[in-house]
This record gives structure tokens, C-alpha cells and sequence, in this order.
């Protein structure tokens, strides 16, 4: 199973999740968590936005179908479809509002990013903290704003707010590393990797200090790195016994 982070294409995606996702938004889904496809590149169909200051997602909801020569981006995003049924909005809007008024747990989605064409990010597992309907100058829009779990998602903690990469160097990461791992060149179980770890100081909003590996060389790179803890605890030891 990929990890958090893990860059897969659109048909390992559904193989990871053992569903067909034939739409951005899939409440329940899976039986304890719903899916959200979701893009920030230019051109994307809805406007989705990453809140680097806090980690959060704010996630459009989607458009009516086409009907004949009828522009769904004319209309207002529905609650409810011609049945009286909820609609995907309607039914994340509703988990939205329990949780706000009435104290029952949030509900838990499995975010993808699209990075490129056929090509997606595993941002793991959010939680829907609250839902708007905006008028944004033309019609009515559903505003989810999801934030990061604070649980571990397959078995690996997940990341600090602070240190999620923008779309925007992930894409150009992606392009300069032509889709391969820069110290192999494989093209299996690509991650993105900080070259200097965000714990030392190193940055997530550019493309300069961010690179792709796969999971033998960045888990390489993470032995590595867990190897000098000892020698520097060792050398902490020493400088303080002499100041002693």
C-alpha cells in the first residue's frame, strides 16, 4: 500500500481504494471515510485552495450536470437533485453542519490531488470541519474547509501543517524530474522529499529544496539521517560534561 505522499496514477488510485471513482466527490464511499478528488492547477474545474498558513483545504462543491445548451456554471451548485435527494454537496454539507451543532465526530476524507494528467498526489486523510454556501458573484458555491488529521494515516504520522508542499513546486518538481526518482531514475513508488529535512531547516515553498525519490532511496535517506542521531547525541554528552 502507498504511503502518505505517495505520487500514483489515476488506476493504482482506484486499486488502492477498490472503488471505481468516476466523480470529484464520494461521501462514504469506503465504509468509514468518503473521497474528494481535488486540483489547483490552472484550468482545474472548480476553485480549490490550500491555506499554507494553516493546513487547511477549501474544497468547492460541485455543478449541476449539463442539461442541453444550459452553462452549469450559470446555476447555483445544488443541495438536492430533481428526486428531492441529497445531492454529493448536500450530503457533505449536512456532515459539516452535524459536526458543528451537534458535538458528533467529523467526518473523515481521503484527499487526492491531481498533479497532472494521470497523475495524483496521496494528501491522506482529512477531517470536515465546517461548509459554507458563497455567492461569488455569479451564483451560489458550497465552501468544505477540511483540515489535516491529527491520527496517523498508514501507520505513518502525518505531516505538520507547516510542512505541506505547495501545488504549484510540486508541479514544477514533477517537471524538472521528469517522473523519475533523481538518484535512480525509477519511476516506481515516486515520493516527494525535502533535500534538506524541514526538522533542519529546510523550506517547502520552493521547487529548489524539494525533489523526487522513490521509497528505497527515501527510505535510504531516512536511515541516514536516524544513523547520525546517536554520534550527535554522543558529541551533545561530551560538550556538556566539559562545560560542567
Amino acid at each position: 500500500m502507498a504511503r502518505y505522499k505517495a505520487i500514483i496514477s489515476y488506476t493504482e488510485m482506484l486499486q488502492q481504494e477498490g472503488v471505481s471513482l468516476q466523480r470529484g466527490m464520494n461521501f462514504r464511499i469506503k465504509p468509514n471515510y468518503s473521497i474528494i478528488l481535488m486540483s489547483v492547477r490552472r484550468g482545474a474545474p472548480y476553485n480549490d485552495r490550500w491555506h499554507d498558513d494553516t493546513g487547511l483545504l477549501e474544497y468547492e462543491g460541485h455543478d449541476e450536470p449539463k442539461k442541453g445548451d444550459i452553462d452549469p456554471k450559470t446555476i447555483n451548485q445544488p443541495l438536492r437533485n430533481s428526486n428531492g435527494n441529497l445531492t454529493e454537496n448536500g450530503k457533505f454539507y449536512e456532515a459539516a453542519m452535524a459536526y458543528k451543532n451537534k458535538n458528533v465526530s467529523p467526518e473523515e476524507i481521503q484527499v487526492y490531488e491531481k498533479i497532472s494528467r494521470g497523475i495524483w498526489c496521496d494528501q491522506g486523510r482529512f477531517e470536515l470541519i465546517d461548509a459554507i454556501i458563497a455567492h461569488d458573484g455569479k451564483r451560489n458555491v458550497f465552501r468544505f474547509f477540511m483540515q489535516p488529521t491529527q491520527s496517523s494515516h498508514r501507520n505513518e504520522l502525518f505531516l505538520k501543517q507547516t510542512r505541506i508542499i505547495p501545488t504549484q513546486v510540486k508541479v514544477e518538481v514533477w517537471k524538472r524530474d521528469h517522473g523519475s526518482c533523481v538518484i535512480c531514475g525509477s519511476k516506481e513508488n515516486l515520493h516527494f522529499d525535502h533535500d534538506i529535512p524541514y526538522s533542519k531547516g529546510g523550506s517547502s515553498i520552493t521547487e529548489k529544496n524539494v525533489r523526487l525519490l522513490c521509497a528505497k532511496h527515501n527510505l535510504s535517506k531516512s536511515d541516514k539521517i536516524m544513523g547520525y542521531v546517536p554520534w550527535i547525541a554522543g558529541v551533545a554528552s561530551f560538550l556538556l560534561a566539559r562545560g560542567a
